[in-house]
């Protein structure tokens, strides 16, 4: 019986063994291979097993900034930062937070389009993957390249423990961190973690202002914070406008206006995700009508 145990797991190592041969040739260059970084614009980090590798975004979606209407502070900044950077001086890591759909992760997505052929490159890093942040900045620390580490809709649970590793790099530990590479984040919260009642109120802490400390120095280390607040009606507006000129959307203003004004109030939001997905319904619906 133990023989037959022993031969079934000598097979199994062999089954897991090929299995990630093969994962590891489908399409995915090494991790820190110059061609791949320059055939390519963008990358997300796929992990296998107990590591992972650095993977080519083969359709990456070249947002255009100018699409994006109502937050031209931020996108200023953003791009004068980014510019710093790519050029080789000093650069902050960028934290995006605000209200959802009005264009946080839209504003990094389309950096590349401007920055892509000066050298930049977009690495996307899910959250569940912080903990391999060392070994993905390993792999990118040798390149000529400019590398924006992508953590899209980053926030963290009460008691989660990956975002000491996120204070590390920001920071910097015993290692140095590149300069080649910065980390560019979006989130719905302004602090990145959740603000309970209890931080105000109390709680069993002995030193309760010890552990809201903590919870702030994580955005805190985020060197340049951009804000996208709600938007009003007539920003709203100015967006279906936009959408609607670029669409060839042909229709009295204060019709379209009206129309609009009653789709946001049907989805119970007025943001710039509702005003395309407003004028891309609408001028479907002209074309179905043939007008």
């Amino acid at each position: 019986m133990t023989e037959r145990i022993s031969g079934i797991l000598a097979r199994l190592e062999r089954i897991l063994s090929r299995a990630e041969d093969l994962l590891g040739a489908a399409g995915a260059s090494p991790p820190g291979d110059g061609a791949m970084f320059d055939a390519h614009l963008a990358f997300r980090w796929e992990r296998h097993a107990l590591s992972g590798r650095i993977v080519p975004v083969l359709y990456p979606s070249l947002f255009d900034l100018a699409d994006l209407v109502g937050i031209d502070d931020v996108k200023s900044d953003l791009v004068r930062n980014t510019a710093q950077f790519v050029a080789g001086h000093p650069a902050n890591n960028v934290l995006i937070w605000g209200e959802r759909g009005n264009g946080k992760s839209s504003c990094i997505k389309g950096l590349l389009r401007i920055f892509g052929p000066r050298g930049l490159r977009l690495v996307e890093v899910q959250r569940w993957d912080l903990l391999s942040l060392p070994e993905i900045v390993a792999a990118l620390r040798t390149s000529p390249r400019r590398f924006i580490l992508f953590c899209d809709d980053l926030s963290f649970g009460e008691g989660e423990v990956h975002f000491r590793e996120l204070k590390t790099l920001l920071d910097g530990g015993l290692e140095e961190r590149p300069d080649n590479v910065l980390i560019y984040a979006t989130s719905n919260r302004r602090h990145l973690m959740p603000e309970l009642m209890s931080d105000n109120a109390g709680s069993l802490e002995i030193h309760p202002e010890e552990a809201v400390s903590e919870k702030l120095s994580l955005s805190d280390r985020f060197g340049l914070t951009l804000g996208i607040a709600k938007f009003n009606q007539q920003t709203y507006l100015a967006i279906v406008d936009h959408y609607a000129a670029r669409m060839g959307v042909a229709m009295p203003q204060d019709v379209l206006h009206a129309e609009a004004i009653q789709w946001s109030l049907d989805n119970g939001r007025r943001t710039g995700r509702t005003a395309q997905q407003f004028v891309s319904d609408l001028a479907g619906q002209l074309r179905m009508a043939g007008r």
